[in-house]
Protein backbone atom coordinates (compact mmCIF):
# COMPACT_ATOMS: atom_id res chain seq x y z
CA UNK A 1 0.00 0.00 0.00
CA UNK A 2 1.41 3.41 -0.65
CA UNK A 3 -0.73 5.57 1.55
CA UNK A 4 -2.62 5.24 5.10
CA UNK A 5 -5.91 7.16 6.38
CA UNK A 6 -5.19 7.65 9.99
CA UNK A 7 -8.79 9.16 10.42
CA UNK A 8 -7.20 12.50 11.42
CA UNK A 9 -4.87 15.14 10.14
CA UNK A 10 -1.18 14.19 9.90
CA UNK A 11 1.09 15.83 12.18
CA UNK A 12 2.35 19.39 10.97
CA UNK A 13 6.14 18.18 10.72
CA UNK A 14 5.69 14.46 9.18
CA UNK A 15 8.32 13.17 10.41
CA UNK A 16 7.06 13.64 13.95
CA UNK A 17 5.25 10.37 14.94
CA UNK A 18 1.97 11.33 16.52
CA UNK A 19 2.26 10.92 20.58
CA UNK A 20 2.30 8.05 21.86
CA UNK A 21 0.31 8.40 24.57
CA UNK A 22 -2.91 9.08 22.10
CA UNK A 23 -2.42 5.52 20.54
CA UNK A 24 -1.37 3.80 24.26
CA UNK A 25 -5.22 2.08 24.47
CA UNK A 26 -5.10 -0.22 22.10
CA UNK A 27 -8.87 -0.26 21.38
CA UNK A 28 -11.67 -3.13 22.28
CA UNK A 29 -12.24 -4.78 19.18
CA UNK A 30 -12.06 -7.97 20.38
CA UNK A 31 -14.88 -8.49 22.74
CA UNK A 32 -15.86 -12.30 23.28
CA UNK A 33 -18.89 -11.87 23.94
CA UNK A 34 -19.15 -10.60 20.07
CA UNK A 35 -17.39 -13.72 19.07
CA UNK A 36 -19.76 -15.86 21.88
CA UNK A 37 -22.64 -15.95 18.71
CA UNK A 38 -19.77 -17.16 16.10
CA UNK A 39 -20.54 -20.36 18.05
CA UNK A 40 -22.44 -23.02 16.98
CA UNK A 41 -22.54 -27.15 16.82
CA UNK A 42 -24.64 -27.22 14.22
CA UNK A 43 -21.38 -26.78 11.52
CA UNK A 44 -18.03 -25.47 11.45
CA UNK A 45 -18.88 -22.81 9.25
CA UNK A 46 -21.48 -21.43 11.79
CA UNK A 47 -18.58 -20.16 13.47
CA UNK A 48 -16.81 -18.71 10.63
CA UNK A 49 -17.55 -15.02 10.52
CA UNK A 50 -15.41 -12.01 11.92
CA UNK A 51 -16.56 -9.86 14.61
CA UNK A 52 -18.27 -7.14 14.28
CA UNK A 53 -15.66 -4.84 14.88
CA UNK A 54 -13.50 -6.54 12.20
CA UNK A 55 -15.37 -6.04 9.76
CA UNK A 56 -16.39 -1.86 10.98
CA UNK A 57 -12.64 -1.66 10.87
CA UNK A 58 -11.49 -3.65 7.46
CA UNK A 59 -11.88 -1.21 4.18
CA UNK A 60 -11.28 -2.38 0.90
CA UNK A 61 -10.10 -0.40 -1.60
CA UNK A 62 -10.08 -0.29 -5.09
CA UNK A 63 -7.18 -3.05 -5.68
CA UNK A 64 -8.98 -5.51 -3.97
CA UNK A 65 -6.94 -5.35 -1.04
CA UNK A 66 -7.90 -3.99 2.83
CA UNK A 67 -6.07 -1.17 3.95
CA UNK A 68 -6.40 -0.50 7.80
CA UNK A 69 -7.92 2.77 9.80
CA UNK A 70 -7.86 3.72 13.26
CA UNK A 71 -11.13 2.64 14.30
CA UNK A 72 -12.58 2.07 10.73
CA UNK A 73 -12.52 5.47 10.52
CA UNK A 74 -12.16 6.78 6.42
CA UNK A 75 -11.71 4.99 3.35
CA UNK A 76 -8.77 5.71 1.18
CA UNK A 77 -9.60 6.80 -2.02
CA UNK A 78 -7.04 6.76 -5.12
CA UNK A 79 -3.47 7.72 -4.26
CA UNK A 80 -2.45 10.84 -5.99
CA UNK A 81 1.35 10.41 -7.65
CA UNK A 82 4.55 12.45 -7.62
CA UNK A 83 2.87 13.49 -11.51
CA UNK A 84 0.28 14.56 -10.31
CA UNK A 85 1.82 16.60 -7.30
CA UNK A 86 4.74 18.17 -9.25
CA UNK A 87 8.23 17.18 -7.53
CA UNK A 88 8.39 16.01 -4.32
CA UNK A 89 11.29 17.60 -1.90
CA UNK A 90 13.29 14.60 -0.40
CA UNK A 91 13.10 14.54 3.47
CA UNK A 92 15.09 10.62 3.81
CA UNK A 93 15.46 7.98 6.32
CA UNK A 94 17.01 9.02 9.64
CA UNK A 95 20.23 8.20 10.37
CA UNK A 96 19.83 6.84 13.65
CA UNK A 97 23.33 4.60 13.75
CA UNK A 98 26.06 4.26 16.62
CA UNK A 99 24.96 7.59 18.84
CA UNK A 100 21.89 6.24 19.98
CA UNK A 101 22.79 4.35 23.44
CA UNK A 102 24.14 0.51 22.77
CA UNK A 103 22.77 0.49 19.05
CA UNK A 104 26.20 0.40 16.98
CA UNK A 105 25.86 -0.58 13.51
CA UNK A 106 21.10 -0.44 14.46
CA UNK A 107 20.36 2.50 12.42
CA UNK A 108 17.76 3.77 10.31
CA UNK A 109 17.07 2.64 6.83
CA UNK A 110 19.51 4.42 4.31
CA UNK A 111 17.40 3.32 0.98
CA UNK A 112 13.82 3.33 0.53
CA UNK A 113 13.00 6.17 3.13
CA UNK A 114 9.80 8.12 3.47
CA UNK A 115 9.55 11.31 1.60
CA UNK A 116 6.80 12.99 3.10
CA UNK A 117 5.38 16.26 1.55
CA UNK A 118 2.70 18.91 2.50
CA UNK A 119 0.25 18.41 -0.77
CA UNK A 120 -2.16 21.00 0.64
CA UNK A 121 -3.90 17.76 1.95
CA UNK A 122 -2.48 17.03 5.59
CA UNK A 123 -4.42 13.81 5.73
CA UNK A 124 -1.86 12.26 3.13
CA UNK A 125 1.55 11.15 3.39
CA UNK A 126 3.30 10.63 0.05
CA UNK A 127 5.73 7.77 -0.26
CA UNK A 128 7.71 7.76 -4.10
CA UNK A 129 8.57 4.86 -5.33
CA UNK A 130 11.26 3.12 -3.83
CA UNK A 131 14.27 0.33 -5.28
CA UNK A 132 12.80 -2.81 -5.64
CA UNK A 133 14.46 -5.26 -2.50
CA UNK A 134 14.00 -8.90 -2.14
CA UNK A 135 14.39 -11.30 0.84
CA UNK A 136 17.84 -11.07 1.64
CA UNK A 137 18.31 -7.42 1.50
CA UNK A 138 15.48 -6.88 3.18
CA UNK A 139 16.63 -9.39 6.28
CA UNK A 140 20.04 -7.43 6.26
CA UNK A 141 18.13 -3.96 7.24
CA UNK A 142 16.22 -5.92 9.66
CA UNK A 143 19.39 -7.80 11.09
CA UNK A 144 21.17 -4.25 11.18
CA UNK A 145 18.60 -3.13 13.98
CA UNK A 146 18.27 -3.21 18.06
CA UNK A 147 18.64 -7.21 18.35
CA UNK A 148 15.50 -9.07 19.04
CA UNK A 149 17.72 -10.42 22.21
CA UNK A 150 17.45 -7.00 24.28
CA UNK A 151 14.33 -5.30 25.08
CA UNK A 152 13.44 -1.83 26.99
CA UNK A 153 10.85 -1.35 29.09
CA UNK A 154 8.45 0.62 27.10
CA UNK A 155 6.08 0.48 24.24
CA UNK A 156 5.89 4.14 22.96
CA UNK A 157 8.09 3.16 19.71
CA UNK A 158 5.53 0.53 18.75
CA UNK A 159 2.40 2.23 19.85
CA UNK A 160 4.20 5.59 17.93
CA UNK A 161 4.50 3.38 14.69
CA UNK A 162 1.07 1.23 14.82
CA UNK A 163 -0.93 4.79 15.07
CA UNK A 164 0.70 6.22 11.85
CA UNK A 165 -0.24 2.33 10.15
CA UNK A 166 -3.95 3.23 11.20
CA UNK A 167 -3.64 1.06 14.35
CA UNK A 168 -4.09 -2.62 11.84
CA UNK A 169 -4.11 -4.44 15.28
CA UNK A 170 -7.54 -2.78 15.86
CA UNK A 171 -8.77 -4.25 12.49
CA UNK A 172 -9.02 -8.05 13.96
CA UNK A 173 -9.96 -9.91 17.59
CA UNK A 174 -6.38 -11.56 18.73
CA UNK A 175 -5.61 -14.57 21.34
CA UNK A 176 -2.42 -13.55 22.71
CA UNK A 177 -0.11 -16.54 23.88
CA UNK A 178 2.66 -15.85 26.51
CA UNK A 179 4.45 -18.54 28.51
CA UNK A 180 8.08 -19.88 28.88
CA UNK A 181 7.16 -23.48 26.95
CA UNK A 182 4.96 -24.37 24.30
CA UNK A 183 4.35 -21.16 22.95
CA UNK A 184 4.74 -21.83 19.67
CA UNK A 185 2.91 -25.44 19.39
CA UNK A 186 0.46 -24.02 20.81
CA UNK A 187 -0.46 -21.13 18.92
CA UNK A 188 0.13 -23.82 15.92
CA UNK A 189 -3.04 -25.89 17.54
CA UNK A 190 -5.39 -23.00 18.52
CA UNK A 191 -4.65 -22.02 14.12
CA UNK A 192 -5.15 -25.43 13.35
CA UNK A 193 -8.79 -25.69 15.41
CA UNK A 194 -10.30 -22.36 13.91
CA UNK A 195 -9.13 -22.81 10.33
CA UNK A 196 -10.81 -26.35 10.58
CA UNK A 197 -13.84 -24.36 12.08
CA UNK A 198 -13.93 -22.34 9.20
CA UNK A 199 -12.41 -19.18 10.13
CA UNK A 200 -9.60 -17.12 8.34
CA UNK A 201 -6.72 -16.87 10.23
CA UNK A 202 -3.19 -14.81 10.80
CA UNK A 203 -0.48 -16.60 13.43
CA UNK A 204 2.63 -14.38 14.33
CA UNK A 205 5.15 -16.63 15.89
CA UNK A 206 8.95 -16.31 17.20
CA UNK A 207 12.01 -17.28 16.66
CA UNK A 208 11.03 -19.17 12.97
CA UNK A 209 13.49 -22.59 12.42
CA UNK A 210 14.56 -22.25 8.83
CA UNK A 211 13.12 -19.01 6.85
CA UNK A 212 12.01 -15.68 8.73
CA UNK A 213 8.99 -15.57 6.50
CA UNK A 214 7.53 -18.62 8.88
CA UNK A 215 6.96 -16.11 11.57
CA UNK A 216 4.23 -14.80 9.99
CA UNK A 217 1.58 -16.93 8.19
CA UNK A 218 -1.90 -16.71 6.84
CA UNK A 219 -4.23 -19.85 6.90
CA UNK A 220 -1.75 -21.92 8.37
CA UNK A 221 0.92 -21.42 6.21
CA UNK A 222 3.96 -19.49 5.86
CA UNK A 223 3.76 -16.20 3.66
CA UNK A 224 5.98 -16.05 0.19
CA UNK A 225 9.05 -13.80 0.04
CA UNK A 226 7.71 -11.85 -1.76
CA UNK A 227 4.59 -11.11 0.48
CA UNK A 228 7.10 -10.50 3.24
CA UNK A 229 9.50 -7.71 1.36
CA UNK A 230 6.08 -6.32 0.81
CA UNK A 231 4.96 -6.30 4.55
CA UNK A 232 8.43 -4.64 5.12
CA UNK A 233 8.49 -2.02 2.42
CA UNK A 234 4.97 -1.13 3.01
CA UNK A 235 5.28 -0.05 6.31
CA UNK A 236 9.40 1.43 6.05
CA UNK A 237 8.71 4.88 5.39
CA UNK A 238 6.86 5.16 8.93
CA UNK A 239 9.24 3.03 10.50
CA UNK A 240 11.87 6.03 9.13
CA UNK A 241 10.06 8.61 10.97
CA UNK A 242 9.94 6.86 14.36
CA UNK A 243 13.02 6.05 14.44
CA UNK A 244 13.73 9.89 13.25
CA UNK A 245 11.76 11.00 16.33
CA UNK A 246 13.45 8.77 18.57
CA UNK A 247 16.69 9.87 17.60
CA UNK A 248 15.62 13.38 18.41
CA UNK A 249 14.60 12.67 22.30
CA UNK A 250 18.08 10.99 22.56
CA UNK A 251 16.61 7.53 22.17
CA UNK A 252 16.87 3.91 20.33
CA UNK A 253 15.57 2.93 16.98
CA UNK A 254 12.49 0.61 16.70
CA UNK A 255 14.44 -3.02 17.44
CA UNK A 256 14.06 -5.54 14.52
CA UNK A 257 11.21 -7.28 16.72
CA UNK A 258 9.21 -4.26 16.73
CA UNK A 259 9.62 -4.31 12.91
CA UNK A 260 8.45 -7.48 12.53
CA UNK A 261 5.40 -7.37 14.45
CA UNK A 262 4.13 -4.41 13.16
CA UNK A 263 5.09 -5.87 10.07
CA UNK A 264 2.52 -8.97 11.10
CA UNK A 265 0.21 -6.71 12.01
CA UNK A 266 -0.75 -4.97 8.95
CA UNK A 267 -0.09 -8.24 6.94
CA UNK A 268 -3.22 -9.20 8.79
CA UNK A 269 -5.28 -6.54 8.18
CA UNK A 270 -4.73 -6.49 4.84
CA UNK A 271 -5.39 -9.66 3.95
CA UNK A 272 -7.86 -9.71 6.05
CA UNK A 273 -8.24 -12.04 8.84
CA UNK A 274 -10.93 -12.70 11.05
CA UNK A 275 -8.97 -13.56 13.73
CA UNK A 276 -4.73 -13.43 14.76
CA UNK A 277 -2.99 -15.79 17.06
CA UNK A 278 -0.43 -14.00 18.24
CA UNK A 279 3.13 -15.10 19.89
CA UNK A 280 4.54 -13.45 22.78
CA UNK A 281 8.52 -12.73 21.87
CA UNK A 282 10.10 -12.05 25.40
CA UNK A 283 8.01 -11.58 28.29
CA UNK A 284 5.17 -10.06 27.95
CA UNK A 285 4.49 -6.45 29.57
CA UNK A 286 6.97 -5.21 27.41
CA UNK A 287 6.56 -7.09 24.56
CA UNK A 288 6.05 -5.42 21.44
CA UNK A 289 3.45 -7.46 20.63
CA UNK A 290 1.57 -6.37 24.28
CA UNK A 291 -0.10 -3.39 21.99
CA UNK A 292 -2.94 -5.40 21.20
CA UNK A 293 -6.52 -5.84 23.24
CA UNK A 294 -6.95 -9.59 23.55
CA UNK A 295 -10.51 -11.85 23.18
CA UNK A 296 -8.42 -14.50 24.78
CA UNK A 297 -4.92 -14.36 26.29
CA UNK A 298 -3.03 -18.02 26.74
CA UNK A 299 -0.04 -18.24 29.36
CA UNK A 300 1.64 -21.48 28.61
CA UNK A 301 4.28 -23.35 31.19
CA UNK A 302 6.19 -21.02 32.80
CA UNK A 303 10.02 -21.58 34.09
CA UNK A 304 13.26 -19.88 34.30
CA UNK A 305 14.85 -18.22 31.61
CA UNK A 306 15.49 -15.03 29.71
CA UNK A 307 16.34 -14.09 33.99
CA UNK A 308 18.52 -11.31 32.72
CA UNK A 309 15.44 -9.59 31.63
CA UNK A 310 12.12 -11.28 33.33
CA UNK A 311 13.44 -11.86 37.04
CA UNK A 312 15.27 -14.14 38.59
CA UNK A 313 12.50 -16.13 40.42
CA UNK A 314 9.39 -17.71 39.01
CA UNK A 315 7.25 -15.19 40.45
CA UNK A 316 9.35 -12.56 39.06
CA UNK A 317 9.06 -14.05 35.75
CA UNK A 318 5.29 -14.60 35.68
CA UNK A 319 4.67 -11.16 36.70
CA UNK A 320 5.96 -10.12 33.28
CA UNK A 321 3.94 -12.58 31.35
CA UNK A 322 0.48 -12.04 33.38
CA UNK A 323 1.08 -8.44 31.57
CA UNK A 324 -0.98 -9.77 28.80
CA UNK A 325 -3.73 -10.64 30.64
CA UNK A 326 -6.00 -7.29 30.55
CA UNK A 327 -9.88 -5.80 31.21
CA UNK A 328 -12.77 -7.69 29.09
CA UNK A 329 -9.88 -10.69 28.58
CA UNK A 330 -10.56 -14.29 28.92
CA UNK A 331 -7.67 -15.49 30.34
CA UNK A 332 -6.74 -19.62 29.67
CA UNK A 333 -4.23 -20.69 31.74
CA UNK A 334 -2.17 -23.46 31.06
CA UNK A 335 -0.26 -26.16 33.55
CA UNK A 336 1.45 -23.72 35.84
CA UNK A 337 4.22 -24.20 39.16
CA UNK A 338 2.15 -22.78 42.00
CA UNK A 339 4.11 -19.43 42.22
CA UNK A 340 3.32 -19.04 38.76
CA UNK A 341 0.12 -19.52 38.99
CA UNK A 342 -0.80 -17.69 42.05
CA UNK A 343 0.85 -14.44 40.23
CA UNK A 344 -1.08 -14.99 37.05
CA UNK A 345 -4.79 -15.45 39.33
CA UNK A 346 -3.90 -12.44 41.13
CA UNK A 347 -3.17 -10.37 38.00
CA UNK A 348 -6.81 -12.11 36.64
CA UNK A 349 -8.65 -10.85 39.67
CA UNK A 350 -7.18 -7.11 39.73
CA UNK A 351 -8.08 -6.23 35.76
CA UNK A 352 -11.44 -8.23 36.18
CA UNK A 353 -10.87 -10.91 33.77
CA UNK A 354 -12.91 -14.00 33.28
CA UNK A 355 -10.88 -17.54 34.04
CA UNK A 356 -10.45 -20.90 32.97
CA UNK A 357 -7.43 -23.09 34.43
CA UNK A 358 -5.67 -26.75 33.41
CA UNK A 359 -6.94 -28.91 36.02
CA UNK A 360 -10.00 -27.04 37.00
CA UNK A 361 -11.83 -25.56 33.55
CA UNK A 362 -10.25 -27.82 30.88
CA UNK A 363 -8.07 -30.82 31.44
CA UNK A 364 -6.23 -33.95 29.43
CA UNK A 365 -9.35 -36.82 30.52
CA UNK A 366 -7.02 -39.48 28.66
CA UNK A 367 -3.71 -40.11 27.04
CA UNK A 368 -2.68 -42.70 24.81
CA UNK A 369 1.01 -43.33 22.67
CA UNK A 370 -0.29 -43.92 18.97
CA UNK A 371 1.14 -44.51 15.62
CA UNK A 372 2.45 -40.78 14.45
CA UNK A 373 1.55 -38.99 17.68
CA UNK A 374 -1.34 -39.76 20.53
CA UNK A 375 -4.94 -40.32 20.94
CA UNK A 376 -6.57 -38.22 23.44
CA UNK A 377 -9.96 -37.67 25.05
CA UNK A 378 -10.32 -34.03 26.36
CA UNK A 379 -12.01 -32.15 28.76
CA UNK A 380 -12.85 -28.27 27.20
CA UNK A 381 -15.28 -25.80 29.28
CA UNK A 382 -17.96 -26.18 27.05
CA UNK A 383 -18.04 -30.56 26.20
CA UNK A 384 -16.00 -33.53 26.65
CA UNK A 385 -14.20 -34.22 23.12
CA UNK A 386 -12.96 -37.65 22.84
CA UNK A 387 -11.38 -39.84 20.00
CA UNK A 388 -8.94 -37.01 19.20
CA UNK A 389 -5.58 -37.89 17.64
CA UNK A 390 -2.80 -35.35 17.71
CA UNK A 391 0.00 -35.96 15.83
CA UNK A 392 2.99 -34.52 18.52
CA UNK A 393 4.75 -36.47 21.55
CA UNK A 394 4.54 -35.89 24.89
CA UNK A 395 1.99 -35.42 27.73
CA UNK A 396 3.20 -31.81 27.49
CA UNK A 397 2.13 -31.56 23.91
CA UNK A 398 -1.53 -33.30 25.11
CA UNK A 399 -1.81 -30.38 27.52
CA UNK A 400 -0.82 -27.70 25.13
CA UNK A 401 -3.76 -29.35 22.63
CA UNK A 402 -6.05 -29.35 26.03
CA UNK A 403 -5.21 -25.39 26.55
CA UNK A 404 -5.66 -24.58 22.58
CA UNK A 405 -9.24 -25.74 22.70
CA UNK A 406 -10.18 -23.91 25.65
CA UNK A 407 -8.70 -20.61 24.05
CA UNK A 408 -10.72 -21.41 20.81
CA UNK A 409 -13.66 -22.56 23.12
CA UNK A 410 -13.05 -19.33 24.89
CA UNK A 411 -13.02 -17.05 21.65
CA UNK A 412 -15.46 -18.82 19.63
CA UNK A 413 -18.15 -18.01 22.55
CA UNK A 414 -18.70 -21.58 23.20
CA UNK A 415 -20.33 -22.66 26.92
CA UNK A 416 -21.72 -25.29 28.27
CA UNK A 417 -24.80 -25.36 26.19
CA UNK A 418 -23.02 -24.45 22.93
CA UNK A 419 -20.17 -26.41 22.48
CA UNK A 420 -18.08 -26.92 19.19
CA UNK A 421 -18.00 -29.08 16.34
CA UNK A 422 -16.97 -32.09 17.32
CA UNK A 423 -15.32 -33.39 13.79
CA UNK A 424 -14.56 -30.10 12.74
CA UNK A 425 -12.42 -30.27 16.33
CA UNK A 426 -11.54 -33.60 15.41
CA UNK A 427 -9.69 -32.27 11.87
CA UNK A 428 -8.16 -29.11 13.31
CA UNK A 429 -6.00 -32.13 15.95
CA UNK A 430 -5.25 -34.37 13.25
CA UNK A 431 -4.25 -31.11 10.86
CA UNK A 432 -1.62 -30.00 13.12
CA UNK A 433 1.83 -29.60 12.87
CA UNK A 434 4.67 -28.24 14.89
CA UNK A 435 7.83 -28.70 13.28
CA UNK A 436 11.19 -29.16 15.53
CA UNK A 437 8.75 -30.63 18.09
CA UNK A 438 10.27 -34.48 18.60
CA UNK A 439 10.19 -34.37 14.74
CA UNK A 440 11.46 -37.73 13.34
CA UNK A 441 13.55 -36.65 10.04
CA UNK A 442 15.10 -40.24 9.40
CA UNK A 443 14.97 -43.78 9.82
CA UNK A 444 17.30 -46.09 10.41
CA UNK A 445 18.81 -45.01 12.39
CA UNK A 446 16.01 -42.89 13.85
CA UNK A 447 17.11 -39.24 13.92
CA UNK A 448 14.65 -37.05 16.18
CA UNK A 449 15.10 -33.26 16.15
CA UNK A 450 13.34 -31.09 19.33
CA UNK A 451 13.93 -27.13 19.89
CA UNK A 452 14.20 -27.89 23.61
CA UNK A 453 16.29 -24.61 25.02
CA UNK A 454 16.03 -24.58 28.49
CA UNK A 455 15.34 -27.40 31.48
CA UNK A 456 11.97 -27.51 31.21
CA UNK A 457 11.86 -28.35 27.72
CA UNK A 458 14.65 -30.71 27.92
CA UNK A 459 12.77 -32.20 30.95
CA UNK A 460 9.66 -32.26 29.01
CA UNK A 461 11.41 -34.23 25.56
CA UNK A 462 13.48 -36.60 27.80
CA UNK A 463 10.04 -37.99 29.51
CA UNK A 464 8.33 -37.90 26.09
CA UNK A 465 11.00 -40.04 24.23
CA UNK A 466 10.49 -42.44 27.12
CA UNK A 467 6.93 -41.94 26.90
CA UNK A 468 7.01 -42.64 23.11
CA UNK A 469 10.06 -44.93 21.82
CA UNK A 470 12.39 -47.79 23.32
CA UNK A 471 15.55 -47.04 22.30
CA UNK A 472 18.52 -49.57 22.61
CA UNK A 473 21.06 -46.87 21.96
CA UNK A 474 20.36 -42.77 21.69
CA UNK A 475 23.07 -40.66 20.69
CA UNK A 476 22.43 -36.96 21.39
CA UNK A 477 23.80 -33.54 19.31
CA UNK A 478 23.82 -30.63 21.05
CA UNK A 479 24.39 -27.01 20.26
CA UNK A 480 23.23 -24.49 22.40
CA UNK A 481 23.15 -20.42 22.81
CA UNK A 482 25.63 -18.75 24.98
CA UNK A 483 22.89 -17.42 27.14
CA UNK A 484 21.04 -20.43 27.96
CA UNK A 485 21.29 -22.91 30.68
CA UNK A 486 23.57 -25.35 28.82
CA UNK A 487 24.23 -27.38 32.41
CA UNK A 488 20.66 -27.48 33.48
CA UNK A 489 19.63 -28.50 29.55
CA UNK A 490 22.37 -31.27 29.72
CA UNK A 491 21.36 -32.67 33.06
CA UNK A 492 17.61 -33.32 31.90
CA UNK A 493 19.31 -35.36 29.52
CA UNK A 494 21.96 -37.26 31.12
CA UNK A 495 19.76 -40.45 31.88
CA UNK A 496 18.36 -40.52 28.20
CA UNK A 497 21.64 -40.17 25.93
CA UNK A 498 23.85 -42.53 26.43
CA UNK A 499 26.43 -40.65 24.39
CA UNK A 500 26.38 -36.98 23.01
CA UNK A 501 28.01 -35.15 20.21
CA UNK A 502 28.79 -31.45 21.23
CA UNK A 503 28.65 -28.84 18.53
CA UNK A 504 27.58 -24.93 17.47
CA UNK A 505 24.79 -23.95 15.05
CA UNK A 506 24.49 -21.92 12.88
CA UNK A 507 23.61 -18.72 15.15
CA UNK A 508 26.09 -16.03 16.11
CA UNK A 509 25.44 -16.51 19.76
CA UNK A 510 25.88 -20.17 19.90
CA UNK A 511 28.42 -20.99 22.85
CA UNK A 512 31.53 -21.66 22.07
CA UNK A 513 32.53 -25.52 21.95
CA UNK A 514 34.93 -25.60 24.32
CA UNK A 515 33.02 -24.36 26.42
CA UNK A 516 29.97 -26.80 25.81
CA UNK A 517 32.38 -30.01 25.96
CA UNK A 518 33.63 -28.70 29.12
CA UNK A 519 30.05 -28.23 30.38
CA UNK A 520 28.91 -31.84 28.92
CA UNK A 521 31.84 -33.83 30.25
CA UNK A 522 31.32 -32.33 33.51
CA UNK A 523 27.74 -34.18 33.32
CA UNK A 524 28.41 -36.69 31.18
CA UNK A 525 32.00 -37.60 31.91
CA UNK A 526 34.93 -37.69 29.05
CA UNK A 527 34.48 -40.92 27.90
CA UNK A 528 30.91 -40.03 27.03
CA UNK A 529 31.35 -36.43 25.22
CA UNK A 530 32.59 -36.27 21.27
CA UNK A 531 32.94 -32.56 20.31
CA UNK A 532 32.47 -31.65 16.23
CA UNK A 533 33.02 -28.20 14.81
CA UNK A 534 30.00 -28.16 12.78
CA UNK A 535 26.63 -29.53 12.72
CA UNK A 536 26.99 -31.15 9.48
CA UNK A 537 30.08 -33.66 11.12
CA UNK A 538 27.98 -33.67 14.73
CA UNK A 539 25.56 -35.36 12.72
CA UNK A 540 27.29 -37.85 11.20
CA UNK A 541 29.22 -38.93 13.56
CA UNK A 542 26.46 -39.40 16.11
CA UNK A 543 24.74 -41.46 13.39
CA UNK A 544 28.41 -43.66 13.31
CA UNK A 545 28.65 -44.24 17.15
CA UNK A 546 24.69 -44.43 17.27
CA UNK A 547 24.78 -47.73 14.71
CA UNK A 548 27.68 -50.40 15.11
CA UNK A 549 29.71 -49.91 11.82
CA UNK A 550 28.28 -47.00 10.75
CA UNK A 551 30.16 -45.04 8.42
CA UNK A 552 30.36 -41.64 9.36
CA UNK A 553 30.20 -40.31 6.06
CA UNK A 554 26.72 -40.73 6.28
CA UNK A 555 24.22 -37.85 5.02
CA UNK A 556 21.02 -36.65 6.74
CA UNK A 557 18.24 -37.73 4.03
CA UNK A 558 14.50 -37.12 5.22
CA UNK A 559 12.16 -40.18 4.27
CA UNK A 560 9.38 -39.16 3.40
CA UNK A 561 7.03 -42.10 3.99
CA UNK A 562 8.51 -41.83 7.60
CA UNK A 563 5.32 -41.78 9.43
CA UNK A 564 7.00 -39.87 12.77
CA UNK A 565 5.66 -42.15 15.06
CA UNK A 566 5.38 -44.97 17.33
CA UNK A 567 4.22 -48.43 17.20
CA UNK A 568 7.33 -50.39 15.23
CA UNK A 569 9.12 -50.36 18.70
CA UNK A 570 11.51 -51.14 19.74
CA UNK A 571 13.43 -48.30 17.71
CA UNK A 572 17.06 -49.78 18.12
CA UNK A 573 19.42 -47.05 17.93
CA UNK A 574 18.70 -43.59 17.47
CA UNK A 575 20.09 -39.95 17.49
CA UNK A 576 18.95 -36.91 18.74
CA UNK A 577 19.45 -33.44 17.67
CA UNK A 578 18.32 -30.55 19.77
CA UNK A 579 19.73 -27.40 22.19
CA UNK A 580 17.58 -24.36 20.73
CA UNK A 581 15.67 -23.88 17.79
CA UNK A 582 18.19 -22.74 15.59
CA UNK A 583 19.87 -26.06 16.27
CA UNK A 584 16.65 -28.11 15.17
CA UNK A 585 16.22 -25.30 12.05
CA UNK A 586 19.54 -26.76 10.86
CA UNK A 587 18.86 -30.25 10.77
CA UNK A 588 15.84 -29.90 9.40
CA UNK A 589 17.77 -27.66 6.37
CA UNK A 590 20.52 -30.54 6.28
CA UNK A 591 17.55 -33.25 6.33
CA UNK A 592 16.29 -30.96 2.80
CA UNK A 593 12.80 -30.16 4.70
CA UNK A 594 11.29 -27.39 3.48
CA UNK A 595 10.10 -24.70 6.09
CA UNK A 596 6.52 -24.66 7.80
Amino acid sequence: MSGRDNGRPEPENPTDPADPGNSADPGNSADPGKSADRADSAGPTDSAGPTDSADAARQPNGDGRAHHSAGGAGILGPFPTAADLGDLESVGGADTAADTADAADDGGLDEGGADAADTGDSSWVIIPDAPPMDLPSVEALLNARWPETKIEPSLERMTALLDLLGNPQRAYPVIHVAGTNGKTSTARIIDALLSSLGLRTGRFTSPHLQLVTERISLDNAPISPDAYVSAYTDIAPYVDMVDAASARDGGVPLSKFEVLTAMAFSAFADAPVDVAIVEVGLGGTWDSTNVVQPAVAVVTPIGMDHQDYLGETLAEVAENKAGIIKPDTTAIIGPQPEAALDVLMRRAVDVGAVVARYGSEFMVLQRDPAVGGQQLSLQGLSAEYDEIFLPLFGEHQAQNAATALAATEAFLGAGRSRELNAEAVRDGFAAVASPGRLERIRTSPTILIDAAHNPDGAKALAAAIADQYHFTRLVGVVAVMADKDADGILTALVDTLDEVVVTVNSSPRSMPLDELTDIAAGIFGDHRVHPAPRMDEAIAMAVDIAETGGSAADTVTADPSDDNGAGDTPYGTGVLVTGSVVTAGDARTLAGLAPQ
